[in-house]
């Protein structure tokens, strides 16, 4: 078996991993909303969830762009490290000015449904 065939299975599960502990990160913190919740503790909450809609947004974008046969070779440290950098540029995107917005109106939404 060569590193190559390697990289190939191991990169899947790799991604899958990255994936689920991103989607695992934000049911933990939303789920510890409640009624005690402060307003800086929900506002952390529906940032997290705004990166994560926007980490999505851009993992459906990648998947429009068309690969050269050479870029499509597994083994590259891009492949490693992209799901990583998706998550990074989805979290500057969400903490730059109000981002998209969506963390700002899932705050007011939520302050009203709790009370804070």
């Amino acid at each position: 078996m060569s590193l190559s065939d390697m990289n190939i299975t191991g990169y899947n599960g790799y991604q899958t991993q990255v994936s689920n502990a991103s989607a695992n990160a934000l049911e933990n913190t939303l789920s510890k909303v409640g009624d005690d919740t402060t307003e800086e503790e929900l506002m952390d909450a529906c940032r997290e969830f705004e990166a994560y809609f926007i980490e999505q947004i851009y993992k459906g974008m990648e998947k429009t762009v068309m690969k050269a046969e050479d870029e499509e070779s597994s083994g590259s440290y891009l492949e490693y490290f992209q799901d990583m950098q998706t998550q990074e540029y989805a979290k500057l995107a969400s903490q730059q000015g109000n981002g998209i917005g969506l963390a700002s109106q899932l705050y007011e939404q939520m302050k009203r449904n709790y009370g804070l």
